[in-house]
């Protein structure tokens, strides 16, 4: 007769610095199942697992911008490989969470690697798009260069738990950037675990930080952190927009809003067309313009 044992329940952690701390509010929230069934808990972050986060994400702004574009698209593209590996575990808790059967939810998981690949493939192809040299009246070499905005916050989609947040997450990174996410408040246990394929691949500690919690909490933080330099809204909910937006204008440089009569809830994640974007690498880069004299 076989021995019962006790099943190893799965701790949620946030995904902070290379490093799976618990809030240190010590709090968590119930996340429940498409049908309402409770089954986990989720770290509830605090004010300050958020300015941890930012601090952690600006310590590895520079080393990442830094890296080659080349570079940074060959690590993304790792990210797609390790998915991959750990695709049966992505679609049980994407099934779970959006309450779809296992043929939609192979379908979610495989755009979300696909994704990854698309956007790795834009690193090192963004600035011969965006870059140009320019016609001056004078003897000097003009040019335009694309560079990384900083730290990005980025408030997920809502109801996309997987495919919605790689989708926003990439192309943040492709540009160079670093990010702090709030994944989705309902649905966040799939984000966790890509954090888990983060920290076994080799994106640097601190270019991706991840936390879960309560939107109502959090994204007024994020929005008036003076660390934060871009702010995507995608999943900012409709109550919060204007008060996020009026809080982020004192500091932040960019914000990126999700397209006028698009729903968040509606939004067609697995349409290429509109959900592969250059425009979403751009919207987190800055021009630089440099003037070289001609001859020297």
């Amino acid at each position: 007769m076989a021995e019962s044992r006790i099943a190893v329940r799965k701790t949620y952690k946030l995904y902070i610095g290379g490093a799976f701390p618990r809030s240190e509010s010590g709090r968590s929230y119930v996340v429940s199942a498409a049908d309402g069934t409770p089954f986990a808990n989720a770290p509830r972050a605090s004010r300050k697992d958020l300015r941890d986060a930012v601090r952690a994400a600006r310590a590895a702004a520079a080393p990442w911008a830094d890296r080659t574009a080349m570079n940074r698209g060959q690590i993304l593209y790792r990210v797609a490989e390790l998915m991959e590996g750990r695709r049966t575990q992505f679609i049980e808790e994407v099934g779970a969470a959006e309450g779809v059967r296992a043929p939609r939810a192979g379908t979610l998981v495989d755009r979300s690697i696909d994704r990854w690949v698309w956007y790795a493939g834009w690193a090192d192809k963004i600035a011969q798009v965006l870059g140009s040299v320019n016609p001056v009246g004078a003897p000097y070499f003009n040019f335009t260069i694309p560079e990384p905005t900083g730290v990005v916050g980025i408030v997920a989609p809502e109801t996309s738990s997987l495919l919605g947040f790689v989708s926003r997450v990439a192309p943040a990174l492709a540009g160079g950037n670093v990010v702090v996410v709030l994944a989705s408040e309902s649905r966040p246990l799939p984000a966790v675990t890509l954090t888990e394929v983060l920290g076994t691949s080799d994106v640097p500690p601190g270019v991706v930080n991840l936390l879960t919690g309560l939107r109502r909490e959090l994204v007024p933080v994020m929005a008036a952190h003076g660390d934060v330099d871009s702010l995507d809204t995608w999943g900012v909910p409709p109550e919060l927009q204007e008060s996020v937006e009026i809080a982020a204008a004192e500091d932040i440089t960019r914000i990126l809003r999700r397209p006028a009569r698009v729903s968040d809830a509606r939004f067609d994640w697995t349409d290429d067309r509109a959900a592969e974007r250059p425009e979403w690498i751009a919207a987190h880069l800055e021009m630089k313009t440099v003037w070289h004299p001609i001859g020297i």
